[in-house]
């Protein structure tokens, strides 16, 4: 529950901090005094966008703190466990502190850390909950009646599992549109790797074998020069009569051997001639062995030469170098089985497209069955609490329509709406064309009561949603306020006595101005400043004794049930 909240130039608010209680806490005071700046300055911890206007005059930041216990919130706990935000000294203690410059920045931590907005909104959905004017406006739409129906129902689950549903549903429907936009495009583009796909299967060119042919048909074209050349290099290096390179080394050696005595320097000379002797031998056996190895062969040179020539016209064709043409052709035939699988793939997406649609079918009809169940239920309960404010002859029903030829969405395909007749003999019909403002809000309080079992949130706070309510239909809004407080921690925001003095405690709040300065004050009323308080807010400013005995004689009969 909120425990404490501190704020700092703010609006109009220089400072104020308030200590708050369990059970219900009602906020009076005068018309324009600020009731309702504590519940602004909670928006803001609860994730609201802030701007410039919302700092004091003359004030360089408005700062807001809201302490929270955690005990009666596991919810939350479980969120800052996960967060990984839990204090360490104080587990069951949760702080939000909000900070606005006046250039309009927003800074926000819980427990004292940077947190993004979001965040805010994640944590806030679990420690209070803020019911304004606007809220039960809000009860008008339908996707907020169909909500309330599934919160009191605890749908959760079914809706997670239409939700997925319908999720892969959609996702399968996309992917199957994309494919059939694609399917002629597709058939063209498979039709034309078809062909060159068999066209390059048909000619098989291996990996590396461009440069194998373009070396082979240089050497079988330039073979007779090969041929002549290297038996001219062997016929000088080791065959001439006359002379050659392994007789001249070795006629060197002989001689230089014999001067070797006489000058050692000699000696590494000799040894060089003699490598120089086996490196001639032995590359004049090479070239022997070369010339005899070597083919001349007009029919393999016309071969390799038709070949080199059609790799060279397919390279073009597809406009790649020769020497990629292998894995050019290991791409084109990747791309046509990933075709092919396409094809493949659209005809076992329409199945399970199909499947899919149906489970959703399935699963939005269980969702709708619970929900006819469970407005039966609520509508009854929402019947007799609205028959006890004041509208004794209400007639309230929720009506839940299965419509499968509506447009499906992740909610399932129900339209929720609530009715309801006022007066005997008037025909039910939509809460916007019946009810009036008072009989809104009695109708949203008593859902409020309903619906209190099944909430997440141990923090309520209602902001005059008592409007339009006078008399002994105040008196049981009070008390259907003080019910709530036994299970929840309420607050509201009222200008009835009826109500005000049905609350386990009482704000007043007060405005004051000094030297052109306006602040707004918060005090916590003591048992005979309430009294007064509810004087005032039964005769006005002028408090008589009789108003002042009325004033007791309410808080004493609330005090009593």
């Amino acid at each position: 529950m909120l425990s404490h909240l501190s704020v700092k130039n703010f609006a109009v608010v220089k400072e104020i901090n308030i200590a708050f209680e369990a059970g219900m806490t009602a906020v009076t005071g005068e018309t324009g005094a600020g009731k309702s700046i504590a519940i602004d300055a909670l928006s803001l911890c609860l994730g609201e966008r802030a701007d410039a206007s919302a700092v004091r005059k003359g004030a360089d930041k408005a700062e807001i703190i809201a302490y929270f216990s955690l005990l009666d919130a596991p919810l939350a706990r479980n969120w800052l466990d996960e967060n990984e935000m839990v204090l360490d000294d104080d587990p069951n203690t949760c702080f939000i502190r909000r900070l606005i410059s006046k250039e309009g920045r927003s800074k926000a931590f819980i427990n004292g850390v940077p947190v993004a907005l979001q965040q805010l909104k994640q944590l806030g959905q679990f420690l209070l909950a803020i019911h304004g004017q606007n809220t039960h406006l809000q009860l008008l739409k339908d996707d907020v009646q169909r909500k309330l129906l599934d919160d009191y129902a605890e749908h959760a689950g079914l809706l997670k599992h239409i939700e997925q549903s319908y999720k892969l549903w959609q996702t399968l429907a996309k992917e199957l549109v994309t494919l059939e936009q694609a399917a002629q495009q597709r058939a063209d583009r498979e039709q034309l790797l078809s062909y060159q796909v068999t066209e390059l299967d048909d000619f098989a060119l291996a990996e590396g074998e461009f440069a194998e042919l373009e070396a082979e048909h240089k050497r079988l074209s330039n073979g007779q020069t090969l041929l002549e050349e290297a038996q001219k290099s062997f016929y000088h290096l080791y065959e001439a009569d006359e002379f050659n390179a392994l007789s001249a080394i070795q006629t060197s050696i002989d001689k230089l051997s014999g001067l070797e005595e006489h000058d050692p320097a000699l000696t590494p000379i000799v040894a060089m001639l003699n490598e120089a002797a086996i490196q001639v031998e032995e590359s004049a056996h090479e070239l022997r062995s070369y010339c005899d190895q070597l083919e001349i062969d007009p029919l393999r040179l016309q071969q390799v030469e038709k070949r080199y020539a059609q790799a060279m016209e397919f390279a073009r064709k597809h406009q790649v170098m020769p020497e990629e043409l292998c894995q050019h052709h290991q791409q084109l035939a990747a791309e046509l089985a990933g075709l092919s699988a396409d094809t493949e793939r659209l005809t076992a997406l329409s199945e399970e497209l199909e499947q899919a649609h149906g489970d959703y079918l399935t699963a939005s009809e269980k969702l709708s069955k619970s929900r006819s169940l469970a407005a039966v239920k609520l509508a009854e309960q929402v019947q007799t609490q609205i028959r006890t404010l004041n509208m004794p002859h209400a007639e309230f029903t929720i009506e839940v329509s299965y419509n499968q030829q509506a447009r499906p969405t992740s909610m399932g395909m129900d339209t929720v709406s609530m009715k309801v007749s006022t007066n005997p003999g008037q025909p039910q019909d939509r809460l916007d064309k019946v009810v009036s403002g008072g009989e809104l809000s009695r109708i949203g309080l008593a859902l409020q009561v309903i619906s209190r079992d099944t909430s997440l949130t141990p923090t309520m706070i209602f902001d005059e949603v008592d409007t339009g309510i006078s008399g002994p239909t105040a008196s049981i809004v009070g008390q259907l306020l003080r019910r709530l407080g036994k299970e929840n921690q309420v607050m509201c925001v009222t200008h009835l006595p009826q109500v005000a003095a049905q609350a386990h405690n009482q704000l007043f709040v007060t405005k004051t101005t000094e030297s052109n300065e306006t602040q707004t004050h918060i005090l916590a009323l003591t048992e005979q400043a309430r009294i007064d308080e509810l004087a005032r807010l039964l005769a006005g400013d002028k408090i008589t004794p009789n108003a002042l005995a009325n004033a007791k004689e309410l808080l004493d009969n609330a005090t009593a049930n």
